[in-house]
C-alpha cells in the first residue's frame, strides 16, 4: 500500500506544496496539473488503472517518454517541460525524505535532466513605441481614461498582469505616491509612482472604497489577467499606426514590464535595484536585460574601440606553434 502513487501525490500537494512551501494558488494549480497529465499517461504505459499505479511504475524511461509526449503531442516549449520535470523531481525528493526505502527510486528520477535551450531574446518597446502606446487610448471617454492609467501604471511599475488584476484602491498611496503590489509567491513589494501616474490613478479611483479593484471592467468587477492582456493588445494595434515597428512585436503586459526594466537600466539604475523594483527573486533573472541591451553594448564597444585599434609597434613575426600562441 505504501507504494501506491495516490497517497504520495495527495501528501505532496497538501503537505509540501501548500503546507511547507505555501505556494500561491496559481503555482499550486501548476503542480496539480503535472499529475493530471502524468498519471493517465503512466497508467496507459503500465496498462493499469490510475488508482493502481505504483511508484515503481514511474521510471526514468516513463518520464523521458512523458517529456516527448509533452513536446510532440501537447506542443509544450522547453520552459514548460522543464517546469513539469522540476515539479516531478521535487515530488520524488519528498517521497524519499518521508520514506527512506524509496531513496534509490528517487535517485533514478533525479537522473532525468532538464532540457537545455536558448531562451528567446527579451522583447521590449523603445521610447517612441512606448509613447505611441500611451497615447493610443481616447481620454475623452471614461474607458480611455482607465486604459491610459493602466498602461501608465504598467510602464511605471513594471507590474505583472496578475498584480494589476489584484490591485485594490487601498493598495495605492497617492500622497507619497506609492503602490503596494502583491506578486508571485505572495511576496509584497512597494513601488514609487511618478506624479503623472498618481494623477491618472487619482482620476480613476476618485471616491471609491478601499477594497474595490482599481481597474474595473464594464460590469464593475476587477479586470482579469486575460482582460489586461486584451486591453494592451488592442491599444498596441492602434499605436502601430504611429509606430509601425510595433507591428513586428508581440506587445503585452510582460513586454511593457521588460520596457520598464530597460528604461531603468539605461537611466543608470543599478541591476540590484531593478531586481527589487520588478520583484525578481534571483539577480540572474534581471541580468537578461543587461545582456539584451544592444544600445549599451554599442556604447561599450565605442569606448574600447580606440585602444584596440591604436597602432602599436611592429613585432617580428614568430613562426611555429609558439608564435601562433603569442598572437591569440
Amino acid at each position: 500500500m505504501n507504494d501506491l502513487i495516490g497517497p504520495w501525490v495527495r501528501r505532496f500537494l497538501v503537505e509540501y506544496v501548500i503546507g511547507e512551501r505555501n505556494y500561491s494558488p496559481h503555482t499550486q494549480h501548476s503542480y496539480r496539473d503535472v499529475f493530471r497529465l502524468l498519471l493517465p499517461f503512466a497508467a496507459k504505459q503500465c496498462r493499469c488503472a490510475v488508482d493502481r499505479l505504483t511508484l515503481a511504475g514511474i521510471k526514468p524511461k516513463t518520464l523521458r517518454e512523458f517529456t516527448r509526449y509533452l513536446e510532440q503531442v501537447r506542443h509544450c516549449g522547453p520552459s514548460t517541460i522543464n517546469q513539469r520535470l522540476a515539479a516531478l523531481r521535487a515530488w520524488a525528493r519528498f517521497v524519499a525524505a518521508k520514506s527512506p526505502e524509496h531513496l534509490e527510486w528517487n535517485g533514478q528520477i533525479q537522473t532525468i535532466h532538464l532540457k537545455k535551450y536558448a531562451p528567446p531574446p527579451v522583447s521590449y518597446l523603445e521610447k517612441e513605441e512606448m509613447k505611441a502606446l500611451l497615447a493610443a487610448p481616447n481620454r475623452q471617454t471614461a474607458q480611455g481614461v482607465r486604459d491610459h492609467a493602466l498602461l501608465l501604471f504598467l510602464y511605471n511599475t513594471g507590474a505583472r498582469a496578475s498584480e494589476v488584476s489584484r490591485l485594490t484602491v487601498g493598495d495605492l498611496d497617492l500622497v507619497m505616491p506609492m503602490a503596494t503590489l502583491h506578486g508571485k509567491g505572495r511576496k509584497i513589494r512597494h513601488c514609487p509612482l511618478w506624479k503623472v501616474t498618481a494623477g491618472a490613478l487619482r482620476e480613476v479611483v476618485r471616491n471609491r472604497p478601499a477594497n474595490q479593484g482599481v481597474f474595473l471592467n464594464r460590469t464593475g468587477e476587477s479586470l482579469t489577467r486575460y482582460g489586461v492582456h486584451i486591453l494592451v493588445k488592442r491599444h498596441a494595434g492602434q499605436a502601430a499606426v504611429k509606430a509601425p515597428t510595433l507591428r513586428n512585436k508581440r506587445v503585452g503586459p510582460h513586454s511593457i514590464r521588460h520596457s520598464t526594466a530597460m528604461a531603468l537600466l539605461r537611466s543608470g539604475v543599478d541591476i540590484n535595484t531593478i531586481r527589487i523594483w520588478l520583484g525578481h527573486v534571483s539577480l540572474q533573472t534581471t541580468h537578461i536585460y543587461a545582456e539584451s541591451d544592444l544600445q549599451m553594448k554599442a556604447k561599450a564597444l565605442a569606448r574600447c574601440e580606440a585602444p584596440l585599434l591604436k597602432p602599436g609597434k611592429n613585432r617580428t613575426a614568430q613562426k611555429g606553434l609558439m608564435g601562433f600562441l603569442s598572437t591569440v
